[in-house]
């Protein structure tokens, strides 16, 4: 076997996060190919059939899927359509897998999430002990966005970043992208005289890349964009990742140069935070003062009623918010201990006056700094 020093980690890997998109499954009318599928599946049960190796598969298609059967030629812009499409295609999409991995005698267990579900507290403990317990009991969990009834005030957006997200939710080895594109290319791959990026060692490398959007077929949301995206994701998180075409999957995970390599440039954070920094959506924001802006970002402080000048939004406890620099700049994001309709009366005040007025109670922060995560820039 051909394994490069920088794919070691490829080969060492023994908890693989897997994402295939919509266009390496289905056809450009949208409905599932079968033939395409059964490839995708051979090559995961031979990869996991040694018992060393544990994969957990990020799917798209659910959407694509429910095209054809609902009479539909094109992806639907509408939310509503969407959502019909992904209720008839998910069902179709788990079968097909289910039908496909039996053959090897693995297992299939499904698990729809949204962001809801990973930035709070509670959700985000039980999402990981779900698919934890899938792999130790040797089932296959194939995960999906839960497009049937996810808003979009709650959406990933794209499976791609749900990917990065789930192998660092589950502290996978590795993370590997399959597309309709074997890597990623200085230019556009369908063009003469451009060439494949082999190794990317941090965003510097791929500055001067022009990346494209998504593809021609129309059935997916993603393209390289989202890709190299959610690359820089979990690279940042410490997790290699392999970005190829589906067609070439088994190079990938046998770890030969095939695609473009995603060197980790950080190490692994805290779980929630990485949620909460890329796939929560902010219900609001509180707008802070100087001195609590040099709090929380020069000295790692929880956010209190003291520091906060302004409240926008329509928020509950528990919910994600953004907080801002009175000229408006992002520079954090945080799950809030106070409803909206709360904070007025509090702000500008010590927690010691407010508990001793309105009780103890109200003797906490605003945002406790261990929920709460600065924005890059």
């Amino acid at each position: 076997m051909d394994v490069s020093g920088v794919r070691q980690r490829v080969v060492d890997a023994r908890r693989i996060v897997v994402k295939v998109g919509s266009s390496s499954l289905t056809t450009a009318a949208g409905g599932l190919d079968a033939d395409r599928v059964d490839a995708l599946v051979d090559v995961l049960a031979k990869a996991r059939s040694g018992g060393e190796k544990e994969i957990v598969l990020v799917s798209s298609g659910a959407i694509a899927a429910g095209l054809a059967p609902l009479g539909l030629r094109r992806r639907p812009k509408d939310l509503a359509r969407q959502q019909a499409a992904a209720s008839v295609g998910q069902g179709l999409l788990v079968a097909r897998y289910t039908a496909s991995f039996a053959r090897y005698g693995v297992r299939v267990g499904q698990v729809l999430l949204t962001t809801d579900d990973t930035s709070r507290r509670a959700h985000y403990r039980n999402a990981y002990r779900t698919l934890d317990q899938l792999l130790d009991m040797g089932a296959l969990p194939v995960v999906n966005e839960n497009d049937t009834v996810a808003t979009d005030e709650i959406r990933f957006g794209d499976n791609d970043r749900l990917a990065a997200l789930v192998a660092h939710l589950v502290r996978a080895d590795l993370l590997v992208l399959l597309s309709d594109v074997d890597g990623l290319y200085d230019g556009d791959p369908s063009l003469p005289g451009t060439t494949r990026i082999a190794e990317v060692h941090g965003p510097a490398d791929i500055a001067h890349v022009s990346i494209g959007s998504a593809g021609k077929a129309g059935v997916g949301t993603g393209g390289m964009v989202t890709k190299v995206e959610a690359a820089r994701i979990a690279a940042a998180a410490g997790i290699p990742v392999v970005l190829t075409s589906a067609s070439q999957a088994a190079d990938a995970l046998a770890g030969r140069g095939t695609g473009t390599f995603f060197h980790a440039t950080g190490k692994r954070s805290a779980d929630r935070l990485l949620w909460l920094q890329h796939a929560s959506t902010p219900r609001g924001h509180l707008v802070l003062d100087e001195g609590a802006v040099r709090a929380v970002t020069e000295r790692g402080s929880s956010l209190l009623p003291a520091g906060i000048a302004a409240v926008e939004g329509d928020f509950t406890a528990g919910d994600p918010v953004e907080l801002r620099t009175a000229d408006g700049r992002p520079i954090a994001r945080g799950l809030v201990n106070f409803d909206a309709k709360e904070l007025p009366q509090l702000l500008g005040r010590s927690t010691r006056e407010l508990a001793r007025e309105l009780g103890p109670e109200y003797e906490r922060e605003v945002v406790h700094r261990d929920d709460l995560v600065l924005l890059e820039g």
